[in-house]
């Protein structure tokens, strides 16, 4: 260490020590430091050199792993989300598309429609998309569980669904959550108990998408 602080300040302001520059020669100086602690502290613990090395091998292993995870660490995210969407049917893929913006890719079910798990308030609820309603539906069922209590809502919006008419109360949700594609202070519509069968993702949440696409079985839709 010694020997390479005195060939650094002897190369004064020439910035190259041995044709290596100033900074790559300190930085192997350092590197090479290192190495010997390292090597005097196995040597001098009486651990046989095998032993050392096999130790010394299984913690560099850990560290390129560690290493390899952090650098791939949206791959792996997306990888984790692709596995999930198969194993549970209707959790949403989310990904980034060729712009950098979220976007969301859902697969159609067996009953041949687009559902997907949603986020209301922080509360799962599975939602049907529905480009056919101007709004988005709960079933009192589903707003029971985000925290409204449907015997306190006054229903006195007419809707017309499936099943016939019906009658809707008007909510708003703190945060309603497709993947990573959040919306904040989303108005809602509720309906009463038995008048409808699943809660729909309706045209004012989509209607705030840049777009979406239909791709064979999937829907995209992007933020």
């Amino acid at each position: 260490m010694a020997l390479g602080l005195v060939f650094l300040l002897a190369s004064g302001d020439s910035g190259s020590v041995f044709g290596m520059e100033d900074e790559a020669f300190a930085r192997t100086l350092y590197l090479g430091i290192l190495a010997a602690v390292i090597s005097v502290g196995v040597l001098g613990s009486g651990i046989r050199f095998g032993q050392a090395a096999r130790t010394m091998a299984i913690w560099a292993a850990i560290i390129l792993v560690l290493m390899a995870g952090y650098q791939y660490r949206y791959e792996l995210q997306d990888i984790a989300s692709r596995v999930t969407a198969g194993l549970v049917p209707g959790s949403p893929l989310s990904i980034t598309d060729e712009d950098g913006r979220a976007a969301v890719m859902l697969d159609r079910m067996a009953s041949g429609h687009f559902e997907v798990r949603a986020e209301v308030n922080g509360t799962p609820v599975t939602v049907m998309v529905d480009t056919g309603a101007t709004g988005t539906v709960l079933t009192a069922a589903d707003a029971r569980r985000a925290g409204y209590d449907p015997d306190t809502l006054s229903f006195d919006v007419p809707i017309m669904t499936a099943n016939g008419q019906a009658r809707a109360a008007r909510i708003v949700a703190e945060e309603l959550r497709v993947g990573e594609i959040v919306r904040t202070r989303l108005p809602l519509l509720v309906v009463q108990e038995g008048q409808l069968d699943r809660s729909l993702l309706g045209m004012n949440f989509i209607g705030t998408l840049s777009g979406f696409d239909m791709r064979g079985e999937r829907l995209i839709l992007r933020d």
